[in-house]
């Protein structure tokens, strides 16, 4: 049986065997009770991590990011988020439906906002407006293709937000993959902002997972609005156990990732009907744009699949593929090969 080769995101990733091995062998308890010795290791571990105070292990990055808002806001305030952005665009209306608060987007390049921009939509103090509560950022950058934004672009907005005593939070979900692309600690990148959320179970390999990191007042107010979200989970020691490895040994090849998205992009770029922006291949995740006005992004992610491929179309016109760490080099120029085949028909 011909391998299936599934680029649809990093999410799909396994757990590895030394993760297995951990998750039978975790020591348990209550971690609503704050008595499982597993997560609080990890939510230590991951605090000391990103350079923050305290940190909370919840189920998912949405989660991870619904809490995060919450926390931050009341309802009826308003947050800043760039216009493509995960917490806007895939979230299931969260902001509105948890927090109660309304959105506020800005366009960017690259996911980046101009902090001119940000403070321009900063509310002043009027009986008409809502509260601005909030700015988040998003590193790396999902529909921007996976880019790194700029350390200075941070620092400049989280300046401007803190000027006018807004908070920021960054959606840090692939947030080591941006460390490692940029060569810049993960602790520097986040050093300004207020809340950081990351996840365990994309690149990283963990099953399940994704920590909120903060001061420790904002994390122990986050952890009540994790209990209101249904996210107590419990003996959760057997999934932190995955979490601790994924923290420990799989953040540096993270680069192997990486350079087969540009493998797998360089390849794609040479063959008729795609092309990719090279510059925006800047971690694990490649967009494919069409240039054929007979094949949407819809189609070609069907012809792929059935030829062997799993992708998802990203646009009308585009495609994305994802590098994670159960697909080998050989596995991008195979996938290269069905790529070009049903490009040809």
């Amino acid at each position: 049986m011909t391998k299936i080769i599934d680029l649809r995101s990093d999410t799909v990733t396994v757990p590895t065997d030394e993760m297995r091995r951990a998750m039978a062998a975790a020591e348990v308890g209550d971690d609503v009770y704050g008595e499982d010795p597993t997560v609080n290791r990890l939510e230590e571990l991951a605090a000391a991590k990103v350079g923050k105070e305290a940190a909370l292990f919840v189920p998912s990055g949405t989660m991870g990011n619904q809490v995060a808002v919450m926390t931050h806001t009341q309802r009826g305030d308003e947050v800043i988020l760039e216009a493509e952005a995960h917490i806007f665009y895939y979230e299931v209306g969260g902001l509105a439906v948890l927090a109660g608060v309304q959105a506020r987007t800005i366009p960017g390049h690259r996911g980046a906002m101009d902090p001119a921009a940000v403070e321009a939509a900063i509310r002043g103090d009027n009986i008409h407006y809502p509260r601005t509560a909030l700015v988040c950022l998003e590193n790396t950058h999902n529909r921007a293709g996976g880019t790194v934004l700029p350390q200075d672009n941070i620092d400049q907005v989280c300046a401007v937000a803190h000027r006018h005593g807004v908070a920021v939070h960054m959606d840090g979900a692939r947030l080591f993959n941006a460390a490692i692309a940029s060569g810049v600690p993960a602790a520097r990148i986040v050093r300004d902002v207020d809340s950081v959320q990351f996840c365990l179970s994309k690149g990283l390999g963990a099953p399940v997972g994704s920590l909120i990191a903060g001061s420790r007042d904002y994390i122990a107010r986050a952890r009540k609005n994790r209990k209101l979200l249904g996210g107590g989970m419990r003996q959760a020691g057997v999934l932190a156990a995955a979490g601790i490895v994924a923290l420990t040994k799989m953040v540096d090849r993270l680069a192997e990732d990486h350079a087969n998205a540009k493998l797998l992009a360089e390849g794609v770029n040479n063959i008729p009907g795609l092309r990719v922006d090279m510059e925006t291949v800047q971690t694990n995740i490649v967009t494919v744009f069409i240039d054929r006005p007979d094949l949407s992004g819809e189609q070609l992610a069907a012809r792929l699949s059935e030829a062997g491929v799993k992708c998802g179309a990203s646009g009308p016109d585009r495609i994305r593929l994802v590098a994670h760490k159960d697909v080998t080099r050989d596995d991008m120029l195979a996938a290269l090969t069905i790529i070009d085949k049903v490009m040809r028909g």
